[in-house]
């Protein structure tokens, strides 16, 4: 049969939009026209770009009047032969509402970028916020398993309902890096885990107080109450394999059945007790966990919150592309540091919250702070701050111990403070050391290459940086 297909303009919200109309021509007079998808990207991008669209591709253009003509004659004869558009497109979405996926070869869909850390927000508790989009907008939202991938899909019968359903998630995706139900997920900062020596010291810092808690990579540590509890079961079974019958000496005399115990002659015996995983110190509300681990150690400059793929590979960029104007702003000398002394960020000393390092710089002439000002402008200007970070006033610090990081268990009751009292009194006013500042790194939370430090996207080197095995 002949086949023919027509290239047809129209306009959308102000947008232009092509589809094809595909006319199968002798063999039925009902409609019969296919709608097409409509390939679009949506951008996530703070500064508010709306869905990129493009049309369907076709083989063949409206090049003359003749075809103009041929055109409105064939959508005049559709328009006549259907009995009710409306009913026809009606019986489609309560297809898709059925889960009838054959009706989904008739369709229009578009992909967002979306980020795999908000699939979660876009499902909703147990899904909720998915199917009610899914209700309300007459189409079928596909989300990815994969934590690699970036893209949802958006499927349904008509343009202002995938449309439609795309700023809905969109309004969420908005709402939700705006609070803080989305943490911070990567953050700029100068290293300082590359000295040794100040490694060791944030090693002696935590064995001083943790008392007799040995220090051990996060790679060997297990659950604390597994722990607790395999203690307990060995205890006992070492008292009664290794000291069975060793504190009573029963005689039993020829030809009885009966046994004679000299209770008068029973030594005392005393066994040391096994030290417990928690010393006094987890009264106070601290334990190994809110420490910040020694080979992550740093200087925070900045936070992000960096969602998909396509941020954080421009958060990379934007670092780079400032690399030679940080350099001319340290006047292409190097820049060292003092770390002294311990000091509260939130709350008292009784209910610490974060308790860091306070930093200066070496020379007091301000280049620390002019580098850091230049990296934030830059950000700020990429649109990867968020408004509420950008009106924040920079404060360097080297956090040392920090309650959000407390592992939890659900026999354990929330903890979201520390006594640091006792620990001010020690290390209030310790020196840290003096330290050479190397690069800044664009890293990313709560991610660990094999030798134990953050995960690096990005970095740029200081005047005298040295490379670091």
């Amino acid at each position: 049969s002949a086949y023919h297909c027509l290239s047809c303009n129209f306009m959308t919200r102000g947008r232009k939009k092509k589809i094809c109309l595909e006319d199968h021509g002798m063999e039925q007079k009902k409609m019969n026209s296919i709608w097409r998808p409509v390939a679009t990207n949506a951008s996530t991008c703070e500064d508010g770009d709306k869905v990129q669209e493009t049309g369907c591709s076709t083989s063949n253009t409206i090049s003359n009047d003749h075809d103009m003509k041929v055109a409105a004659e064939a959508i005049d004869e559709i328009a006549k032969s259907a009995t009710s558009s409306n009913q026809l497109q009606d019986n489609v979405e309560n297809r898709v509402l059925q889960g009838d996926s054959s009706v989904f070869s008739e369709k229009h869909s578009i992909s967002v970028q979306v980020g795999a850390s908000l699939f979660r927000f876009i499902k909703g508790k147990g899904g909720s916020t998915q199917k009610r989009i899914e209700e309300e907008m007459r189409v079928k939202i596909i989300i990815p398993t994969l934590k690699e991938e970036d893209f949802i899909s958006i499927e349904g019968i008509s343009i202002d309902s995938v449309n439609s359903a795309s700023e809905r998630i969109q309004a969420i995706i908005d709402e939700t890096v705006n609070s803080r139900s989305l943490d911070y997920s990567h953050f700029i900062s100068f290293p300082l885990a590359i000295h040794p020596e100040l490694v060791d010291k944030l090693i002696n810092f935590q064995h001083s107080i943790l008392g007799n808690i040995s220090y051990k990579d996060e790679s060997t540590d297990t659950d604390s109450n597994e722990e607790e509890g395999t203690t307990y079961t060995k205890g006992v079974d070492q008292l009664s394999k290794e000291n069975a019958g060793v504190a009573v000496e029963l005689k039993v005399d020829d030809n009885s059945e009966s046994v004679k115990v000299n209770l008068t002659d029973i030594p005392l015996v005393s066994y040391t007790p096994k030290a417990s995983k928690f010393s006094a110190s987890s009264d106070l509300g601290i334990d190994k966990s809110i420490f910040i681990k020694p080979k992550t150690f740093h200087l925070t400059v900045l936070m992000l919150k960096l969602w998909n793929k396509e941020r954080i590979k421009k958060a990379s960029e934007v670092l780079h592309s400032i690399s030679s104007k940080v350099m001319e702003t340290l006047d292409n000398r190097p820049l060292s540091i003092r770390l002294k002394g311990l000091e509260c960020m939130k709350g008292s000393l009784a209910k610490a919250r974060v308790l860091y390092a306070p930093v200066e710089e070496i020379g007091s002439e301000g280049r620390l702070l002019r580098a850091c000002q230049v990296i934030i402008d830059a950000y700020v200007e990429a649109g990867l701050v968020l408004e509420s970070d950008a009106k924040q006033k920079l404060k360097l610090h080297a956090t040392v111990m920090n309650a959000r990081h407390r592992k939890r268990n659900k026999w354990k009751r929330k903890v979201d403070s520390f006594d640091a009292r006792g620990i001010f009194e020690q290390y209030g006013s310790e020196d840290w050391g003096q330290y050479l500042v190397h690069e800044a790194h664009l890293s990313q939370r709560f991610s660990f290459d094999e030798k134990g430090y953050y995960h690096c996207c990005a970095s740029i080197p200081f005047p005298g940086n040295m490379q670091v095995e």
